[in-house]
């Protein structure tokens, strides 16, 4: 399960990937530890438009979705669900139309892997220039209680699609990947596309198409960060 993934690239690079027309972030800084419950970059739909390659916008919204019902019995806060697989549950499928479907721009993201009863983060990206590509997302706005000292509040939430793992992730993480799109199309197909057609996307990335680039470090700053361990190839 990702619960750990950067995105150093500048907001421009961002905009330019994915067509957003119109940014609502702000001064974006270099996020390279983005963890479960903080905000986070996300393209989406503008709401309430009728859906065109100009109506993308990108604008923050904090990580993590309303767990199911279950999950909260007898409990305050709900911190929120990051990592989203069966989405033939009924919680999941109120969110699957395009109205609530995003990408989540990430240069590198974080499984971690059990070394003798430590959890080390092992950190994976396309190439060692840590190139941009996005998480499969789905987003809602909602009300609830996410941490005693809030209060209750009302925000954007988004979390991410994951499957199996392809080879590379597996021999880390044997359970589960992010769902990656790195193509045009695919991004395309994911945020405006009929169900029955984007559904296809919850894959894992072929294999070869990762590679481990850092080690032992909750944060990952780029090609030229400074990590304790020698990056091993897969």
């Amino acid at each position: 399960m990702c619960n750990l993934y950067s995105v150093t690239k500048g907001q421009q690079a961002i905009r330019e990937f994915l067509r957003a027309t119109q940014d609502r972030t702000g001064n974006l800084p270099p996020l390279p530890g983005i963890f479960p419950d903080t905000a986070a970059p996300v393209v989406r739909a503008v709401p309430g438009a009728e859906w065109v390659a100009g109506n993308r916008e990108l604008t923050m919204m904090r990580w993590g979705m309303p767990s199911p019902a279950f999950v909260l019995k007898n409990r305050k806060t709900d911190p929120g669900v990051t990592n989203i697989r069966n989405v033939k549950s009924p919680h999941w499928r109120r969110w699957l139309g395009t109205q609530h479907r995003c990408v989540v721009p990430f240069t590198s993201f974080s499984e971690y892997e059990d070394r003798g009863g430590k959890k080390v983060p092992v950190w994976f990206a396309l190439s060692e220039e840590r190139p941009l590509a996005v998480f499969a997302g789905m987003w809602t706005r909602w009300t609830s209680v996410r941490k005693v000292k809030e209060g209750e509040v009302t925000a954007d939430l988004f979390g991410f699609l994951t499957s199996e793992p392809n080879e590379e992730v597996g021999r880390v993480h044997p359970k589960a990947m992010p769902v990656i799109l790195t193509e045009p199309a695919e991004i395309d197909l994911w945020l405006a596309g009929p169900w029955e057609a984007a559904s296809a996307l919850q894959r894992p990335l072929v294999d070869g198409a990762l590679r481990i680039v850092a080690e032992g470090a909750r944060e990952d700053g780029g090609e030229a960060a400074a990590e304790p361990e020698q990056p091993r190839l897969l």
